[in-house]
């Protein structure tokens, strides 16, 4: 079995709508290492009418961004990079980031928006994300969302470049 480190920022995270993912299958082993934050700023923003959390590859701008630090096996990578439509929408990347138990560096994979509309930069940036956060954009989850290929659509275009 391996594993893999992946550090989740956005509706992955505990409490979130989408941490069910991780337990999507009755197989596949994951377990939360710790809180943490990137190393690196970047812009954590949210977007489109579906108040997606979209952490932008910007190096440099925005804020070191908080999440929680997870160990997963294969069978749940996979179903992260389904959710993350991985390598089409969200690119994973390894970086660093930092522990906010012992402040130790650690190397773990980060979902980014690569291939961005550079009008996005000009969006607030957020530290940390909740759906139910004072920013008052409530996540819309998939479920309640437009046929499928009509929501993906609309996402991409309002992102993608």
């Amino acid at each position: 079995m391996n594993l893999h480190k992946v550090f989740v920022y956005g509706t992955l995270k505990r409490g979130e709508p989408n941490h069910n993912w991780f337990s999507k299958d009755s197989i596949g082993h994951y377990r939360l290492i710790c809180e943490a934050k990137t190393v690196d700023k970047y812009p954590l923003i949210i977007g489109t009418e579906y108040n997606i959390p979209f952490l932008l590859y910007s190096p440099g701008n925005g804020t070191n961004v908080r999440g929680e630090l997870y160990e997963v096996d294969d069978a749940v990578f996979r179903n992260l990079d389904a959710l993350e439509d991985h390598p089409n929408f969200y690119v994973r990347e390894e970086r660093e980031v930092l522990s906010l138990d012992d402040n130790r560096k650690i190397t773990t994979w980060i979902y980014f928006i690569k291939d961005f509309k550079e009008n996005l930069l000009k969006q607030t940036s957020y530290e940390s994300y909740s759906s139910e956060g004072p920013h008052g954009l409530k996540y819309v989850t998939r479920y309640l969302r437009e046929t499928t290929s009509n929501y993906k659509m609309k996402v991409l275009n309002a992102v993608k470049s």
